[in-house]
């Protein structure tokens, strides 16, 4: 899935970093939320700036994009995904240095900050995600994030279409719009909101706490629990490469499961 680079031309320079230890260093930014100019010397990553320059140019090159696709494709292939009910929801972070789509958050006394938006499936693994600045309601990425999520080949000798909407999809009262029903009344999707002003919020608890496990796991990344960089570019390569490997996880859970 990495995108082939011309030979050099001549000799000289430094020779080019593999891209295992690039991809060892973007993940240990990831996982700990160390600096970039912090990685330590022993992953072999070259020089401090090397796996951040690595990490936009698979971002560029639509890596990251493939390898969730390439995952939730074995998930699927397994039977591990559950499209019967989605959940959807959002999560307002901190902005460090403020940048792109960042916005002053009503929930943090304005300061500046941005929202991940979260689709997962019954199981709670994440399907697909967004970035928007903190400020923006989020009803209004409803449908971006449905209409670009990911479609998912099937189960292996199974007959149909890949499939990418679920059956069901349940949110919360910041959901609870004309326009969100409405939308998934065409798109053939059953619609579970709690509505406004009638259900409080444990209602949906018992089928929706799947998505806060998501959020909560994507928060572990300590990269993702206070936002860092300024670029829309590189914080949703850490989004996607987070879902990605929260996705992993579930499998070599289902293959040490199997094996026992």
């Amino acid at each position: 899935m990495i995108p082939s680079r011309p030979a050099a031309r001549g000799p000289g320079g430094r020779p080019r970093i593999g891209d295992r230890a690039a991809l060892e260093g973007i993940l240990f930014v990831l996982d700990t939320g160390c600096r970039w100019r912090d990685l330590p010397e022993q992953l072999g990553c070259g020089s401090r700036h090397t796996a951040w320059r690595r990490l936009r140019e698979w971002q560029d090159g639509g890596v990251w994009d493939r390898l969730h696709q390439l995952v939730l494709d074995e998930l699927s292939n397994i039977d591990e995904l559950d499209w019967t009910r989605g959940c959807i929801d959002a999560v307002s972070v901190r902005s460090k240095k403020g940048g792109e789509l960042t916005g002053r958050s009503p929930t943090d006394r304005g300061k500046a900050g941005s929202k991940y938006h979260v689709l997962c499936d019954a199981n709670g693994l994440p399907l697909h995600i967004m970035l928007s600045a903190a400020n923006t309601h989020d009803s209004m990425l409803f449908e971006p994030l449905l209409d670009t999520n990911p479609t998912v080949r099937g189960h292996h000798g199974r007959a149909g279409r890949p499939r990418c909407r679920p059956d069901k999809l349940h949110a919360d009262k910041g959901y609870d719009y004309r326009r969100c029903r409405r939308y998934l009344t065409r798109s053939g999707i059953k619609v579970r909101f709690a509505r406004r002003g009638i259900e409080g919020k444990s209602r949906l608890g018992r089928v929706r706490w799947v998505v806060e496990r998501t959020i909560s796991w994507l928060l572990r990344f300590k990269r993702l629990g206070l936002r860092y960089g300024r670029t829309e570019c590189t914080t949703l390569a850490l989004l996607t490469l987070a879902c990605t490997v929260i996705n992993v996880r579930w499998l070599i859970k289902i293959e040490l499961c199997d094996q026992v």
